[in-house]
């Protein structure tokens, strides 16, 4: 499986495969028909709470994935996981799109490595 990340203010390519939104918020300033998504997977957002505590602080990093990775395995993300695992099974590539304007300290990228990791 090919997860690739993207920003939700970059362009849309057609070699993105489904472009699945993965913020619980709509990227401001981001049309609808700009952004291309397929599936907006609000149920994989971090919590507000955690959202919020992290704050893309990279000292806060290691806690938060521990944070999100319980979050994901509740029972409000299971209908919103359980989408994503039947699009993992059926597609060669997606995309995870992401509004946080840090591209190494954000949700997508905990999610693209709990998937590789196999921890979902």
């Amino acid at each position: 499986m090919d997860i690739r990340l993207k920003r939700a203010y970059d362009a849309a390519a057609r070699s993105d495969g489904p472009r699945i939104l993965v913020d619980r918020i709509w990227p401001r300033g981001v049309s609808k028909e700009d952004a291309d998504i397929a599936h907006w997977l609000k149920g994989l957002s971090p919590s507000t709470e955690l959202r919020k505590w992290f704050d893309h602080d990279p000292d806060k990093w290691d806690e938060f994935q521990k944070r999100y990775l319980k979050e994901l395995k509740a029972d409000e993300a299971s209908d919103d996981l359980k989408t994503f695992k039947n699009l993992l099974a059926e597609q060669k590539r997606i995309t995870l799109v992401f509004a946080a304007k840090d591209t190494e300290h954000n949700n997508a990228v905990a999610l693209k490595a709990f998937v590789q990791e196999d921890k979902l």
